[in-house]
């Protein structure tokens, strides 16, 4: 049955019910659930938040938040297949682990909902699992054109803290600006886990056992906020090269006092945002776009930090 034959079908079914997190009135019946991997820890997610809320008050929908509390992925797994069971219009989910969450969104696709992957996962990964679409950055492609920035400004060697390396598409940011130096990255990539105090001993460690080291890459707030910290303890604040991805409120400030040189956006709110837009617009008037939308990379400097720093954290 299709999505749009089944929306018809159980339209008169569907009630208003409590929702964790974010949701927000429906006046035609829809509801979508978004999914992710995040743990309730990483503040950078509230940007998604405000994404599916504003896309959910406008286009006049239900969204939901869900996400496994801790990070972790096999929990992630059940809450896609709670989501499913409650019969959703719609689900944007990110892909974090595609061997454990591709059965769960297979089979969210194969029951008739219909599904769109977002922030993390690939557009192929996408079309495999019969997902409408992929909205998100091409992570790899997006290290890769951070390294070739890098080695244009004279990086030949660096670090790449990785806050979560059980998440195979952080390793491929760090193993994409390894290639755009042209670099092999072997140790260079630092299991850092997310804890603020091991984050930063770890840096510390790492920059006093390697003296020689061009540059710092981190990979999102997790890691930089504490990355920062090591870097100005160690007085290298503005003379070690210093790049990252994503964007919140210490890595603008570190930007701004040329301690961080740039910052990738891959543009969350756009990621939480579009989805749900499409979803609707596709459940009500059929019309879908044509192809995968990549939300990033663009690189914030203090140049381009206006607008940046005034919804960092909320829409940036």
């Amino acid at each position: 049955m299709t999505s749009l034959v089944r929306k018809l079908a159980f339209a008169t079914a569907l009630v208003a019910a409590p929702f964790m997190a974010v949701t927000t009135a429906s006046a035609e019946g829809e509801k979508y659930v978004l999914v992710s991997h995040a743990p309730d820890s990483d503040s950078w997610w509230n940007t998604i938040k405000n994404g599916i809320a504003l896309a959910g008050e406008q286009m006049g929908v239900e969204v939901e938040y869900r996400n496994p509390p801790t990070g972790d992925i096999a929990d992630m797994a059940r809450i896609i297949e709670q989501a499913t069971a409650s019969g959703p219009n719609g689900i944007i989910t990110t892909l974090a682990d595609y061997d454990v969450l591709s059965g769960p969104i297979q089979a969210a696709v194969d029951s008739g909902v219909d599904v769109i992957i977002m922030n993390t996962g690939s557009p192929d990964q996408a079309r495999e699992l019969g997902a409408l679409m992929y909205v998100g950055q091409p992570e790899y492609d997006a290290g890769y054109a951070a390294g070739q920035r890098a080695k244009g400004d004279g990086v030949t060697s660096f670090l790449c803290v990785n806050h979560t390396i059980q998440q195979p598409t952080l390793a491929e940011r760090c193993q994409g600006f390894a290639d755009g130096l042209g670099v092999e990255l072997g140790a260079a990539m630092l299991d850092s886990g997310t804890d603020p105090a091991e984050v930063k001993n770890k840096v510390l460690a790492y920059l006093s056992a390697n003296p020689d080291t061009d540059a710092i890459l981190t990979l999102g707030p997790v890691s930089a906020d504490p990355t920062i910290l090591a870097v100005e303890e160690a007085g290298l604040a503005g003379e070690i090269y210093f790049g990252t991805f994503d964007l919140g409120d210490e890595i603008v400030k570190a930007i701004k006092s040329g301690t961080i040189n740039w910052g990738i956006d891959q543009q969350p709110f756009l990621q939480a945002y579009l989805p749900v837009v499409i979803l609707t617009n596709y459940h009500r008037y059929g019309v879908l776009p044509g192809n995968n939308i990549n939300s990033g990379p663009g690189f914030v400097t203090a140049d381009g930090l206006t607008l940046v720093e005034k919804f960092a954290g909320e829409y940036r």
